[in-house]
């Protein structure tokens, strides 16, 4: 019975408020001044709140309204009390807002004083039900403008309405404790409930989008989120605090109405790309929460006091009141990457970790999927995150637990490092992820295995074979940073085998402690630059005006296949030409290097001489054949040498002075070339030299094949050639030669020569002399100089003139008191001579690259380029590329251009598994683009030539695949740059095509037609008006003209290389 009585009245003065909101607004409508809009508000607002200022608000209106204000009826408190309830829970509110947010807004608020717009304007809303405010002022800053109203002035208004509610007086708390309390949604449903919830939270959330553009800073994304995180985390902290009993506040889903609108909140939050500024405030006061915690319980079990402490359920129902999977997934990143930025113990992180995921981690398989396989496999992390997440959720014990806790969950350790070493042995993985990945996932399985004992790994199934597939599959590799990371999971899987004698493939890995970061920890946010990665294994291709510069591509080390294939360290030294007609003993070559020894020696025999006789000691007067041994001075005997392989010292001296006696060129060096150049690959000098100096021997013995392939290239080649697809040489001896095939390319292409200064003459002597009548004639030797006047001192008067001139020195002659500088060109130190630098390289082009170009995709007897042996593939494609940008701008780079791009298009050779090989690939044709002249372009477009045009077609097309979908970063940097040397390329081919003149007579506009158009290249555009627009470039009144073509797309102009003949065919009139 008093419910119905309570439901009557509550009826009874829901009507009586929506009469006198609906006086309110019919004398807001009929007001003619602002002192009468202000008296209607003022009536109905000191019903609904507590007594207003109305001395502060009669002093802001006139004499007639200040009497009816001072006037108004004062209601009891508990009158008061019924009144907003029913008014902020009927339509009397939306009605009267609505009002007040179009009407009031566009028509009478800039007339209201301060004080009144504060007391019956914004108390509507700063006083009001919070929630329902939201409701209904966010939907006022979408208005379309179809109203009688300024909607200017109205998104304006409910933008500062917004900002007074929610962040001056903190309106977003206030609807969390709304929200909390059981009085107002108590008549309500839990579905309407959880409704009403996750509408607010969108609305909210959804205010700085809706706001205008250079609206306040207050609702700019950042601080508007950052405001209302902190009172999400206040309001639920003092909920979290005051309850008594928790269980009875807590619905059947563990999240009551406040967990659920901070977690539908924050899930929008991270949804609008602000995580960042949420978990900036969740991590500092979660963090003040277990620092607290931690701090005050050492000597107890931490779990059990973080779920009994209050102010902690908050935090341990965050998670699960988040409902959005992604949002779950952006947070649980987010956290990982600040925490690590905190730079928080791996105890305080833990902590964190189990406070907000245990609860979500034990009941949802999803999100132990996200940790367990996302985290682990997928996802980069710094190594502390990555050293937290197994800690977490393999290990699931905290780092100081004492040693009894850490083997409770040894089954799961063992099933996730054996998932690890699966994927982290498969080539594929090695082959296809990027570098930051597999460094990654190498650190997960090395952090497993650190946690394994001998028994554990007996307990694994297939673990062992895995660990050393990955091993083998990753030393094969030439990046130095992929041998390194089977260096270091050797290193501890080997501590596990056996303790006493670990295994240590890399001096890296020789420290105690192994850095699962190799060295990368500097990097920001995880990634890798290319050079510290791979070791410089590519170029950096840079294009500035048609200029391509590549700095040490494939400069990769070769220390895993052996003392005998290191690479060099020092760039060759660039040698001079020397007079062909001078007589050198090569005898004395040998003592060059040693003649300032001698001086020093000399300088030393000196000083011992004015010694004190007590320092003398005896000489040694045993036999010493070190003086008796042989000098070589032919190549003969250096062969000879070099095929004794039992004689060491022999084999270490014909290696020292091969260089220099092939750098004479002796007459010889034609015939024995083959056989030098064969007993240089063969010999082994790891064999003959003293421990340590094996790549001092390794240098020489390429510089002296370097030598030898310059100064004798065919002879030298043709030997090369024949070795590196044979059975009796090893891989390291097929890279050797492939590198000293490069530096020897690049060498002739920068050869310098000498040529006498050219002397500018007058070919036509002139009768008048530009000089005075009375000098001396200017003739004479070259480098003679002026005539100069000699001012004598005998009598004043004289009746001649003396002249006098400076001139060179004669042959033979030597100027006294003067430091004279001997060489074999003396003239060239008085500039009579200039040094040159000649191209000499395209003579020798074809000898380079068409002979091992043949033959790469036979798999012979100890030779499997497609195959096991791709890192010779790599460095062969690198070797060809290098050669074609030596022969840039040369008719002989046009020639083998067809052919190499043939090569390059084979399957197996650009889609090959190793990205290696692919960075080769895109280096090679990047220098093909460099190296073909436009003008040879154009021409062989207008001509027909299909080959070009196909072989440019594809290297577009490709490298625009690699860009799209190759996972490897220099595949990707490389295919970009392809694509910007084909536009250039395009583009200088265009402009060439402008000599090609098609002659017209009268003639106004015409167009062009391909006969096999429908059979043409795939570049062949169609013929259009359009397209005939675009080539006819001249109009008809240059009278006794022709059309030329304009600079065209790649597309345009390479279409018109499949043209069998051009042809006017119309005028513009009868396209």
């Amino acid at each position: 019975m008093e419910d119905d009585d309570s439901k009557k009245r509550r009826r009874e003065l829901e009507v009586t408020i929506l009469e006198k909101v609906g006086d309110v607004i019919t004398s807001i409508k009929d007001a003619k001044h602002v002192d009468q809009v202000i008296c209607a508000l003022h009536l109905l607002a000191v019903r609904l709140f507590s007594p207003l200022q109305s001395q502060a608000l009669s002093g802001s209106i006139a004499q007639p309204y200040r009497d009816q204000v001072l006037g108004a009826k004062v209601p009891s408190e508990k009158e008061r009390s019924d009144w907003w309830w029913v008014f902020y829970q009927c339509a009397a509110f939306p009605t009267l807002a609505r009002v007040l947010l179009y009407d009031v807004a566009s028509n009478w608020l800039a007339c209201f004083p301060f004080s009144a717009r504060k007391h019956v304007y914004d108390a509507f809303f700063v006083n009001g039900l919070t929630v329902e405010v939201v409701q209904t002022v966010v939907p006022a800053l979408q208005q379309d403008g179809n109203e009688s109203f300024d909607i200017k002035i109205v998104r304006s208004n409910a933008e500062r309405v917004l900002a007074l509610c929610l962040l001056e007086n903190d309106g977003v708390l206030q609807m969390a404790r709304e929200f909390g309390g059981s009085g107002q949604y108590r008549d309500i449903s839990s579905e309407q409930l959880n409704s009403t919830i996750c509408r607010v939270a969108q609305l909210v959330t959804s205010i700085p989008d809706k706001a205008q553009l250079g609206t306040s800073n207050s609702l700019s994304s950042h601080f508007f989120f950052k405001q209302i995180t902190i009172q999400l985390i206040a309001g639920a902290e003092e909920r979290d605090m005051n309850l008594c009993n928790k269980e009875s506040i807590f619905l059947k889903n563990g999240a009551g109405s406040i967990i659920l609108f901070v977690g539908e909140s924050f899930a929008r939050i991270c949804r609008r790309g602000s995580a960042d500024v949420l978990l900036s405030e969740v991590i500092t006061q979660i963090l003040r929460h277990v620092r607290s915690i931690l701090s005050r319980n050492a000597d107890v079990v931490v779990s059990e006091v973080f779920e009994t402490k209050a102010g902690s359920w908050f935090w341990l129902m965050l998670l699960e009141a988040i409902r959005d999977p992604y949002a779950v997934e952006r947070l649980s990143e987010q956290l990982l990457r600040q925490l690590a930025a905190e730079h928080v113990t791996d105890i305080e992180a833990y902590w964190i970790l189990w406070i907000l995921f245990h609860r979500i981690y034990e009941r949802q398989t999803s999100f132990r999927s996200l940790f367990l396989e996302k985290f682990l496999l997928w996802k980069v992390f710094p190594v502390c995150c990555l050293r937290w997440i197994l800690q977490f959720a393999v290990l699931e014990f905290p780092p100081d637990a004492p040693l009894l806790e850490k083997g409770h969950n040894s089954r799961g350790l063992l099933d996730r490092a054996q998932h690890l070493a699966v994927v982290w042995s498969k080539r594929e993985f090695v082959q296809s992820a990027p570098v930051e990945q597999q460094v990654y996932v190498t650190a997960a399985l090395g952090f497993c295995l650190e946690k394994m004992s001998k028994e554990d790994l007996d307990a694994t199934k297939d673990m062992m074979r895995s660990i050393l597939q990955g091993v083998s599959c990753r030393l094969e590799n030439p990046a130095h940073l992929v041998r390194r990371m089977a260096s270091s999971i050797a290193l501890v899987f080997s501590k596990i085998i056996d303790p006493k004698n670990p295994l240590y493939l890399d001096d890296s890995c020789s420290e105690e402690a192994i850095d699962w970061e190799f060295g990368l920890a500097a990097l920001e946010k995880g990634t890798l630059n290319s050079s510290q990665c791979t070791d410089k294994d590519v170029d950096e291709l840079k294009t500035c005006s048609g200029l391509f510069v590549e700095k040490d591509f494939n400069n990769t080390d070769n220390s895993w296949v052996g003392n005998s294939g290191k690479v060099r360290t020092k760039k060759l030294s660039e040698f001079k030409l020397v007079d062909p007609d001078e007589i050198i003993d090569p005898a004395t070559l040998n003592n060059q290097l040693a003649s300032g020894e001698e001086v020093d020696a000399d300088d030393a025999s000196e000083n011992s001489e004015i010694s004190s006789d007590s320092s003398l000691q005896p000489y040694d007067l045993s036999d010493d054949d070190t003086d008796l041994k042989r000098k070589f001075s032919q190549l003969v005997d250096v062969v000879g040498a070099l095929r004794k392989s039992e004689d060491a010292d022999g084999v270490e001296r014909a290696v020292d002075v091969a260089e220099k006696l092939i750098r004479a060129s002796p007459v010889e060096l034609r015939y024995v070339a083959g056989d030098l150049v064969r007993a240089l690959v063969q010999v082994r000098c790891s064999d003959s030299t003293i421990e340590g100096e094996e790549e001092s021997a390794e240098e020489k013995r390429q510089k002296s094949l370097v030598a030898l392939i310059v100064t004798s290239p065919f002879e030298s080649l043709d030997t090369l050639n024949k070795l590196l697809y044979s059975p009796n040489v090893d891989t390291s001896q097929r890279i050797m030669i492939l590198d000293v095939m490069t530096d020897a390319a690049q060498e002739l292409a920068d050869t310098k020569i000498t040529k006498p200064k050219h002397q500018p003459r007058n070919l036509i002597s002139t009768v008048s002399e530009t000089q005075a009548w009375f000098m001396p004639s200017s003739l004479g030797p070259p480098g003679a100089g002026p005539w100069k006047e000699i001012h004598g001192t005998e009598a004043p008067l004289n009746w001649s003139y003396s002249y006098e001139r400076e001139l060179p020195l004669r042959a033979g002659q030597i100027k006294s008191g003067k430091t004279r500088r001997w060489s074999i060109r003396s003239e060239n130190i008085r500039g009579h001579q200039t040094e040159w630098l000649q191209n000499k390289f395209p003579l020798y082009a074809a000898a380079f690259m068409l002979p091992a170009m043949q033959g790469f995709d036979k798999k012979r007897h100890g030779v499997d380029l497609l195959g096991r042996d791709f890192i010779v593939l790599g460095k062969l494609i690198y070797m060809l590329g290098v050669c074609m940008k030596c022969a840039a701008m040369h008719p002989e780079a046009s020639a083998l251009a067809p052919p190499l791009m043939d090569l390059l298009s084979s399957r197996e050779i650009c889609h090959h598994a190793e990205a290696y090989v692919r960075r080769s690939v895109l280096f090679a044709a990047a220098c093909i683009l460099v190296a073909l002249q436009p003008s040879y372009v154009a021409s062989s477009l207008v001509e027909g030539s299909p080959e070009i045009s196909k072989g440019l077609e594809w290297v577009r097309t490709w490298a625009l695949q690699v860009a799209e979908s190759d996972t490897d970063r220099d595949c990707y940097t490389l295919a970009v740059t392809c694509l910007q040397l084909h536009a250039e390329m395009a583009l200088q081919a265009s402009r060439a095509l402008e000599k090609y003149i098609v002659p017209l007579t009268d003639i106004s506009h015409v167009f062009l037609e391909t006969p096999d158009l429908k059979n043409a290249h795939p570049w062949i555009f169609s013929q259009t008006k359009r397209d005939s627009s675009a080539i006819c470039s001249r109009h008809s009144s240059e009278v006794a003209g022709s059309l030329s073509l304009r600079p065209l797309s790649s597309s345009t102009f390479l279409a018109l290389g499949r043209c069998q003949s051009l042809r006017v065919i119309g005028e513009y009139d009868n396209v």
